[in-house]
Order: C-alpha cells, then sequence, then structure tokens
C-alpha cells in the first residue's frame, strides 16, 4: 500500500510541476467527453422523439383483409389446361369485404395470449369532407377512445378538446387540424362527411388532432367506434382492423406470421411497416456514436504527445529514480497514473460539463405548430451515457499513456548520468 502511495504522490509531483501541459491534457479528455455527453443525450432524444411521432401510434401488429388479386382464374378450372403454362395478364382483385370475419372472436383469442397488452378494433372508412361546393378527400377512423389513450397514447396528439369526448357519443369528431384550417372549422361547429355511397352525414367537432405529419392531419379524423359503423351502414360486428399491442416488441415478428397463417389474415408487424424509418435512426445514431469517439481519440492523441514530451524533459528525474532503486515496471506505473489521472479527473468534469448542458438544452423553448405538444428541446438522460463516457476516457488515456511509459521503462540511467 505504501509503495502503491509512493507511485501516486510521484506522478502527482510530476503533473503538478508541468500543471499548464497537464491542465491543456485534463480540458482535451473534459472537452471530448462533454461533447460526448451532449451530442448523445441531444441526437438520442430527438430519435426519441421522432419515433414517437410513428412508432407510438403505429401498432405492434396491425391486422386487416387484404385486397388481393384472385389467384384462382377460370382457365385453371379446365382439365385440358392443367399441364399448360397459363399466363393471365390484368387480373382484377376478387370481390371481397374489407371486414374481418370473427372479428370479437379473434379479439378475445388475441387478448388471453401472454405476450398481447392489448387487442383494439377500429373501423376505417374513406369519406368526403365537404366544405361547401368542394370535397375534400378524408379518412374516418372508428376508435375506442379510451382505449386508444391507455395503449396509444392517442391524448398526446388531441391539441384541442379531450378523447372522452368521443366515448359514449355518436354525433362527434375529433378532426385532423390540416382538414380543420382548409374548412375554417372550430370547436362546436359541424362538418357533414359523405360516403363513398353518397350518403351525407352531419358530425359536431369535439377537438382538433394533430399527428405532427402534415399528410395524416390533412385527412385523418376520429370518431366513435358506433358511429363509423353507423357510417358505413353496418353492425357491431363490422370491424375493418386490429391494433395490438405486445408486452415485448420483439415478439412482433413471429407472432404476426402466426396470425396471418392461423387467421388466413393480413397481419404487418411494426418492423416491417417502418423498417426505412429504424434504419435511418439507426444510422443517426451510429453518427452520433462516431463523431464523439473521435473526439475522445483525438484527447487521448494529445495526451499522448504531452506525455511523451514528459518523459525527454524528466530524463534527469527517470534516472534519478532508478538509481536509487526503482524498477522500470515502477517507472512505467508512475508514468501510466499520471495518464489514469488525467483522463478521470477530465473524465469527471466532461461529465459534470455535458449534464449542465444537456441540463440547459432541456429547458430550452421549441415550439414548432407540427409538434404541439412539444414544449423544450427533446434531451435523453440515460445514465449509460455517463457509464461509457468515463469508461472511455481511462480505456483511451491508459492507452494514451501506456506507449511513452513503456518507452520510460525502458530507459538506461547510466547513459543519462554519462551524458550528464
Amino acid at each position: 500500500m505504501k509503495w502503491f502511495l509512493v507511485i501516486l504522490n510521484i506522478s502527482k509531483t510530476h503533473l503538478l510541476s508541468r500543471i499548464k501541459q497537464s491542465s491543456i491534457a485534463a480540458l482535451g479528455v473534459t472537452f471530448g467527453i462533454g461533447a460526448f455527453i451532449i451530442l448523445m443525450s441531444f441526437m438520442t432524444g430527438l430519435n426519441g422523439l421522432l419515433d414517437g411521432l410513428i412508432l407510438n401510434r403505429t401498432p405492434h401488429i396491425h391486422i386487416y383483409n387484404e385486397i388481393k388479386p384472385n389467384q384462382q382464374q377460370p382457365i385453371h378450372l379446365f382439365d385440358e389446361f392443367s399441364t399448360n403454362l397459363n399466363v393471365v395478364y390484368s387480373i382484377k382483385p376478387k370481390q371481397t369485404q374489407l371486414k374481418i370475419h370473427n372479428a370479437q372472436p379473434i379479439i378475445n383469442y388475441l387478448e388471453k395470449d401472454a405476450k398481447v397488452k392489448a387487442a383494439l378494433p377500429q373501423v376505417k372508412t374513406q369519406v368526403f369532407y365537404m366544405a361547401g361546393a368542394i370535397d375534400l378527400n378524408g379518412i374516418v377512423t372508428g376508435i375506442n377512445a379510451k382505449n386508444e389513450s391507455t395503449f396509444f397514447n392517442f391524448q398526446d396528439y388531441i391539441v384541442d378538446g379531450k378523447p372522452e369526448h368521443l366515448v359514449n357519443n355518436l354525433n362527434g369528431i375529433l378532426l385532423g387540424i390540416g382538414a380543420a384550417k382548409k374548412m375554417s372549422l372550430k370547436i362546436g361547429d359541424r362538418v357533414q362527411i359523405a360516403t363513398t355511397k353518397g350518403e351525407i352525414i352531419p358530425l359536431k367537432i369535439v377537438g382538433f388532432f394533430q399527428s405532427g405529419l402534415a399528410d395524416i392531419d390533412n385527412v385523418q379524423s376520429y370518431v366513435n367506434l358506433k358511429t363509423a359503423q353507423r357510417i358505413l351502414g353496418e353492425n357491431e360486428n363490422y370491424i375493418t382492423d386490429i391494433n395490438v399491442k405486445l408486452f415485448d416488441i420483439e415478439d412482433a415478428v413471429p407472432m404476426s406470421q402466426m396470425i396471418s397463417k392461423q387467421f388466413n389474415l393480413t397481419a404487418i408487424d411494426i418492423k416491417t411497416a417502418n423498417a426505412q424509418f429504424e434504419t435511418g435512426t439507426s444510422i443517426r445514431t451510429l453518427i452520433s456514436f462516431s463523431v464523439s469517439f473521435t473526439l475522445l481519440v483525438v484527447a487521448g492523441f494529445g495526451i499522448y504527445n504531452i506525455l511523451n514530451m514528459m518523459i525527454y524533459e524528466k530524463m534527469n528525474d527517470i534516472a534519478i529514480l532508478k538509481a536509487t532503486g526503482f524498477s522500470g515496471y515502477d517507472v512505467k506505473l508512475i508514468f501510466i497514473s499520471q495518464a489514469v489521472i488525467i483522463g478521470f479527473v477530465g473524465g469527471v468534469l466532461g461529465l459534470i460539463i455535458g449534464f449542465i448542458a444537456s441540463k440547459i438544452i432541456s429547458n430550452l423553448p421549441f415550439e414548432t405548430q407540427a409538434l404541439p405538444t412539444i414544449k423544450t428541446f427533446p434531451v435523453n438522460f440515460d445514465y449509460m451515457f455517463y457509464i461509457i463516457g468515463i469508461v472511455f476516457a481511462m480505456i483511451s488515456t491508459f492507452l494514451a499513456g501506456y506507449l511513452p511509459a513503456r518507452k520510460a521503462q525502458n530507459i538506461d540511467p547510466v547513459e543519462i548520468i554519462r551524458g550528464q
């Protein structure tokens, strides 16, 4: 223990004797770690925000009845053509309903699965919003607003009104903010909905919906599940979509495949539906890590240069240490400990600066019409960034000090003293 304290005391003396160089080396690590913390916290916070815009409103598994071309053509019914290669052009979709057959039993079956958190029914239909002589394309989705808020954060996208206003309200509608602005509508006004069959249904606006995606906000609106069924003139068993929320998103792919085979329905998992979006998120994160680690590597080279110069300046000290009984291994430990001390002090200061700067950024106002629920810049205070930062600082500074330390270990004190 005393030997170790002697090593640290000599290292401290060397660092304090060249306090300017030591401070510059520590500041290199400080700014490297601080930049790493700030960049990763902000970039992952931004990724989380973008993910939330898409993934929070996206079910882990979306089940629906997809319209497909009829693969069984009349020519296939003739035995004399059974051995031929029959090529049929311009195959039209077969006549089928959009509704999911036996939707409620399927929902009950899914909710009994231990992997399923919730299975929510929806009714989607295309409509026209009638604004005077102009008809605007729209999509009306019938939902259970209470369950959608519980499992899919539906309430976060309502900029005016409440989701509860749709519960047990057969004449209410939550209108997309883009469509509302085009028609100059406000809460309490009535909007006429024209179905594809030509029926006109007036509904009262109880709130406005804004997802942050203009293409959706210009057409999307929400009504009570029974209201959507009434618009289509269907009974309560009419369901066009089932959105499944799982406890573990990793179960989405195998479970969607199982549902497709078992119920002969189209089941799209969240990873397939958002493959390009997830790729973009991964690339942004990779770039952030690359830039941050580059900053730390640059700081490591600075430490290497400073320690290398310090060895030349401390030749006499090294010779005296070896002449008084210190081994080459002891000398190596002295210089490695100097690098580790620089890395630790600079790393801790970098964590503090990174946290303070991230805290300041998280309190800066960030208001945009596209994201009405966001008031400040998104910052992710994940403790793993701080652990990665200090660990990498210690490793990089250790490696930066190891090569100069080995050089000091191999110095022959006799040659130095003879040269004097």
